[in-house]
């Protein structure tokens, strides 16, 4: 039986100490490979198209170029790879979570995070799953969900790909704009996790969204989830 293949990191953060760091507690773990490390922006846009990580650890605050374009470059919507990026910081400010998702990170973690949660966390972006917490979706779309609308309004493509979705599915990316779970959303339809699973699964296939939390800012830029019924 062959091994399962390792997650391949690449760690990008100008303080040395910081790098080391990850570098001590990825490389003591079977399932991840550290690629390489970067110490500015530019170094780290540069490495990833190289490289092709699996998962960037991005620190928001860069020289040259800060993380939050360094992530746009990486992993927004005009990237041409589909390497995620875990944004890590000292700063826990909601504008750079909403930043941070805009630009295309997966995920959002405090560099004072317990070792134990940020591998959890990386784990779960490598899994293919968001690192946000519904309450935290909630509460970013609550403040900034006006403005992604504003800023973002989608074109008629972004329209055309809507048309894709069944009904049943429209509903389900609908509660998921609104921070609910798979659970939640099954509780709310009356159906399975595991059919809600399925719901979300084919939602981003069909979108060609990465994760939940791009699914939920997908959603507030066209309007769906201001939408009655």
């Amino acid at each position: 039986m062959s091994a399962k293949p390792r997650t391949r990191v690449l760690v990008c953060d100008d303080q040395a100490l910081i790098r080391a760091g990850y570098i001590t507690i990825l490389s003591s773990q079977p399932d991840f490979e550290i690629v390489g490390t970067a110490e500015d922006g530019r170094e780290a846009v540069r490495l990833a198209e190289r490289l092709t990580p699996d998962i960037v650890i991005m620190d928001i605050r860069m020289p040259l170029l800060d993380g939050i374009e360094a992530t746009r470059r990486i992993a927004g919507p005009q990237s041409a790879g589909r390497v995620k990026v875990l944004v890590v910081t000292t700063f826990n400010l909601d504008e750079y979570v909403f930043q941070a998702l805009r630009a295309g990170a997966s995920g959002f973690l405090l560099k004072d995070t317990p070792a134990g949660e940020m591998l959890a966390g990386i784990r779960t972006i490598a899994a293919g799953n968001a690192l946000l917490a519904p309450e935290v979706t909630r509460r970013l779309i609550g403040r900034f969900g006006e403005r992604i609308r504003d800023d973002d309004e989608a074109d008629r493509r972004v329209r055309e790909a809507l048309a894709d979705l069944t009904e049943r599915e429209v509903e389900v990316l609908k509660l998921m704009a609104t921070g609910q779970s798979n659970a939640e959303i099954a509780k709310s339809l009356f159906l399975s996790r595991e059919t809600v699973k399925t719901y979300v699964s084919r939602i981003f296939a069909k979108l060609d969204l990465r994760d939940r939390v791009h699914a939920v800012v997908f959603a507030h830029q066209i309007g769906l989830a201001t939408q009655d019924g």
